[in-house]
């Protein structure tokens, strides 16, 4: 079972959406230039002395895509500029719930200098997620889509906000927001290779029992870290100089080859699994006692 499309998230992200792309329309009218200028310009209008959450809207023109976004600038404490740049955060929530959806984790990480940006994947007019398997070949289109989406949002980011460290970056993601953080960590590769030659009258169940996780040392190279709550599909980075750490929930499994086995022996995987904690709660509409068990694995992992 894949997170539910919960009414309330699905209901919040079409108006959210939709509020952002009017308030856009607003403000290009305001300003005399078309919609997709003020868009493209978003990242320029960052406001640098505001700690609050700012939502942008920008725009990926090659793939004619409005993206909206969360920032989170950290604390001026902190003293981030070019010379001693502050670390970055990317966010990618769940299937069916908004990039804003994860307050208490975006805060954890911005209360400790961290820049974070929280990316909105899905828009109300991509595709379903699918629900058929081998998941591994019919949700690559989502996943690629994502990577695509995440490595956009660092390479603009940079040029606007180069008080911030985007060559060690650590994503976060939960669900499928996890899938998509470590599908961007392989760059494209193939992260699986049949053991065997398939017959035609094999059975997809059968088909996807043959595909094994593949060591790779290929990934971003922006990438540092990887925190993933219960992603299920997309494997960890066997032989990868990346710190993984995926929290798991206690009620559903994740699929075969996606956590290393103990006698594989991976010294940079950390699997912690907490006990009766959902699937579906690993966001802001979860059980206080589970956000703040999240909080301890994470701040214990990253050293706060």
């Amino acid at each position: 079972m894949e997170l539910a499309l919960v009414s309330q998230g699905k209901s919040s992200y079409i108006f959210k959406s939709c509020t952002l792309i009017l308030l856009a329309v607003i403000l290009s009218v305001i300003a005399g230039n078309s919609v997709a200028n003020s868009l493209v310009n978003s990242m320029a209008q960052i406001d640098k002395a505001q700690f609050q959450p700012q939502s942008l809207l920008v725009v990926d023109t090659l793939r004619q895509r409005e993206i909206p976004i969360e920032l989170y600038l950290p604390e001026k404490s902190f003293a981030c500029h070019v010379e001693q740049q502050c670390p970055v955060m990317i966010i990618g929530s769940g299937y069916g719930l908004l990039h804003t959806d994860y307050q208490f984790l975006s805060q954890l990480f911005q209360q400790n200098g961290y820049l974070v940006v929280a990316i909105q994947h899905e828009l109300a007019t991509d595709p379903a997620l699918s629900r058929t398997p081998p998941f591994i070949q019919t949700r690559a289109e989502n996943w690629q889509r994502g990577a695509n989406t995440v490595d956009f949002i660092l390479q603009q980011s940079r040029q606007y906000l180069p008080e911030f460290d985007f060559e060690h970056v650590t994503l976060v993601g939960h669900s499928n927001g996890g899938d998509i953080s470590v599908w961007l960590a392989t760059q494209g590769i193939s992260l699986f290779s049949e053991s065997e030659s398939e017959s035609e009258s094999e059975s997809e169940s059968e088909s996807e029992s043959n595909l094994k996780p593949v060591s790779s040392t290929d990934y971003a190279d922006y990438i540092s870290r990887i925190i993933t709550l219960d992603h299920r599909r997309v494997p960890l980075l066997r032989n990868a100089k990346i710190t993984q750490l995926s929290i798991r929930a206690s009620d559903y499994p994740a699929d075969e080859g996606v956590l290393p086995l103990p006698s594989e022996q991976v010294t940079t995987i950390s699997v912690v699994t907490i006990k009766d904690a959902k699937h579906n709660d690993m966001n802001d509409y979860g059980p206080q006692w589970l956000k703040d068990e999240i909080v301890n694995i994470i701040s214990e992992h990253m050293q706060f």
